[in-house]
């Protein structure tokens, strides 16, 4: 979960001009290379790095930080991605279509938008009997 304190401008080539308001993100992905999840969650905690993923634009921007981690063992995060949209009670949608999905043939999105801050306690509830 990556918290934008305030608007965000997307610059990378392929979503530039985008604005990603202030509010909520979820953003679901693997962390399959060197070090797992625990080296993945710490270079997006870090706001100084060069860009390599989608995502590296909401946690360098100084903007966005993230909030919240949820590990599913054994997961993917399209399946994760599906589960939130199924789980969710609330208003989650999708801000950019594409961001963070170049590669994935059944997602329109792997950032969705949640609604409401009182939302994200109902919608983590809801997905821990998902899963």
């Amino acid at each position: 979960m990556i918290e934008l304190s305030a608007d965000l401008i997307l610059r990378n080539k392929r979503f530039a001009g985008t604005t990603l308001t202030k509010g909520t993100y979820l953003y679901c992905g693997s962390a399959n290379g060197p070090g797992g999840i625990a080296a993945r969650v710490t270079r997006h905690c870090k706001q100084d790095k060069k860009p390599h993923w989608h995502v590296d634009e909401l946690t360098s921007s100084g903007a966005g930080r993230v909030v919240s981690v949820l590990v599913v063992p054994g997961g993917d995060e399209c399946g994760l991605r599906h589960r939130i949209e199924g789980a969710a009670h609330c208003a989650v949608t999708i801000p950019v279509p594409g961001f963070g999905s170049s590669d994935c043939l059944n997602c329109t999105s792997h950032l969705l938008r949640i609604a409401a801050d009182n939302d994200v306690e109902r919608l983590f509830q809801n997905l821990d009997q998902a899963i």
